[in-house]
C-alpha cells in the first residue's frame, strides 16, 4: 500500500483534527467524519494512524544527550496544582549564569514533543524549564487523547498560575541569570501572552498559534513580543487585529510572522501539519530573539 503524505490529505482532514483536537468534537464525531475522506486506498485506519502523533521516531534531541543535564525537577505552585513536575535542561558543564526560557505545552500535558523543544533550547545556551500542568492528575499519560481529557479537569487560570510559578522556580536557581522568556504552543500560546500580561519582569514572550489576551489585559504588556501564526489558522488568526490595534496604540514591542499555507501546529513535528521550512524559520527567529533580549 502507498504511504500517505501530507499531499495525498484533503485540507479538511487537517480543519477536523484541529476541531478534534481542541475539543470541538469527541473522537466517535472525529472518526465519523474521517470516514467521508476514506477513499479509494485510503482508509480510515491509515487516515487515522496518518494524523496521529508519532512520537517514537520524531525527536531531534535525545533524553541522554551527553551535551545536555536534563533531568524532572519538582517546584511549589501554591495559586496552582501545588507540586508541579517539570523538565529542566542546560548545557552540560556550563560555568556562567543562562538565561532561562519556560516552554509551555499545548492542550495535552508534557508530551516528547515539548519535553524535546525543552531540550533543543538548552542546546542553544539557555536553562529552560518545561512544565506539566497535568502534575496534579498524575502527569501527562503517555497519549494525546487522554492528556486533553485530563487537561479539561484543569481551570485554565489556575494552570497559568503554574507557569507564572516556573517563572518563579527559574528567576531563583543557581544557574539562571534572572533574565527569562517563554515560548508556549497552542494552549501553551496563551499562556505565553498572559505570562506577558501578568510578570511585568518578564523579558521575552514568543506565542507560537495562541490565544490573545482580552484589550484590558494586553494594555499591560511589558515584554517583547515575538507572535508566529500558521496562515490557514483562521480559529486564532481571528483576534490578531483587535491585538495588533491594543500593542500598536500602547507602544508595546511586538513582531508577528504570518506563515503561508501552514496549519495550526506547524512546529510540532509529531504529526503531518508540521511544515519543515516554516518550522525551522520559526525557531530559528525564537531562538535569535531570545538571544537578543535574554543575554
Amino acid at each position: 500500500m502507498k504511504k500517505l503524505t501530507k499531499e495525498d490529505i484533503n485540507q479538511e482532514v487537517f480543519d477536523l483534527y484541529d476541531d478534534y483536537a481542541h475539543n470541538k468534537i469527541d473522537r466517535r464525531q472525529f472518526v465519523e467524519k474521517l470516514s467521508l475522506y476514506a477513499v479509494g486506498s485510503i482508509t480510515v485506519g491509515s487516515l487515522l494512524s496518518f494524523i496521529t502523533p508519532n512520537y517514537v521516531d520524531t525527536l531531534l534531541v535525545q533524553p541522554d544527550d551527553p551535551n545536555l543535564d536534563s533531568n524532572y525537577i519538582t517546584y511549589s505552585s501554591p495559586k496552582g496544582g501545588g507540586t508541579i513536575k517539570g523538565l529542566l535542561s542546560k548545557p552540560k558543564d556550563s560555568t556562567n549564569k543562562l538565561p532561562g526560557i519556560i516552554v509551555v505545552h499545548e492542550n495535552r500535558g508534557l508530551n516528547p514533543y515539548i519535553e524535546d523543544v525543552g531540550r533543543r533550547a538548552a542546546l542553544e545556551g539557555f536553562i529552560s524549564l518545561a512544565p506539566d500542568a497535568l502534575s496534579p492528575l498524575g502527569g501527562y499519560p503517555g497519549n494525546d487523547d487522554e492528556g486533553r481529557t485530563l487537561q479539561r479537569q484543569r481551570d485554565r487560570n489556575e494552570m497559568l498560575e503554574d507557569f507564572i510559578a516556573a517563572y518563579n522556580y527559574l528567576s531563583n536557581h543557581k544557574n539562571c541569570n534572572g533574565k527569562i522568556g517563554v515560548v508556549g504552543f497552542c494552549f501553551g500560546g496563551w499562556i505565553a501572552n498572559m505570562m506577558a500580561v501578568k510578570l511585568p519582569t518578564l523579558k521575552a514572550a514568543v506565542p507560537f498559534y495562541g490565544g490573545q489576551p482580552s484589550a484590558e489585559d494586553a494594555a499591560k504588556i511589558k515584554a517583547p513580543l515575538l507572535l508566529q501564526y500558521a496562515g490557514l489558522d483562521t480559529r486564532v488568526n481571528a483576534g490578531w487585529t483587535d491585538y495588533e490595534t491594543v500593542l500598536k496604540e500602547n507602544n508595546i514591542e511586538h513582531t508577528a510572522y504570518f506563515y503561508p499555507e501552514v496549519n495550526h501546529g506547524f512546529h510540532n513535528n509529531t504529526t503531518p501539519r508540521y511544515d519543515d521550512k516554516a518550522a525551522t524559520l520559526a525557531w530559528d527567529r525564537t531562538v535569535a530573539f531570545f538571544k537578543e533580549k535574554l543575554k
